[in-house]
């Protein structure tokens, strides 16, 4: 029985405490990663640094540090996967998401541009 632990039972509760947990989880070692380093830079901790896409970056401090802490709370919050599958599973979604993006860009971009605004008339 080891290894199949509730696999006969469809249960939402499980799967969204156990949701709720990797989110608490994952955020609450990213406010750890973030107060270090703003500790250790003497720097004012922000919310901004965990929830603002637009902080990260290379070309300010605060950014740099944040990256930083994004980085080491990868490392920190998984292991390295080793199964076979879950690679699979990974390269068959970039490929799936690099052709519909390179088609759904092709759609847009063979488009018919107007020439002029007027209406048209069937004469």
């Amino acid at each position: 029985m080891a290894g199949q632990f509730r696999s006969y039972v469809w249960d939402p509760l499980l799967i969204l405490s156990q949701i709720v947990l990797m989110q608490t989880v994952y955020y609450g070692s990213l406010g750890l990663w973030l107060a270090l380093v703003d500790g250790l830079v003497r720097s004012s901790p922000s919310l901004d640094q965990m929830f603002d896409a637009e902080i990260l970056g290379f070309s300010t401090p605060p950014g740099r540090l944040s990256m930083m802490s994004f980085i080491l709370n990868a490392l920190t919050c998984s292991r390295f996967p080793s199964a076979l599958t879950w690679w699979l599973v990974q390269a068959v979604c970039i490929a799936l998401m690099a052709v519909i993006g390179e088609y759904l860009c092709m759609r847009t971009e063979l488009k018919e541009i107007p020439l002029n605004s007027a209406p048209k008339s069937n004469v």
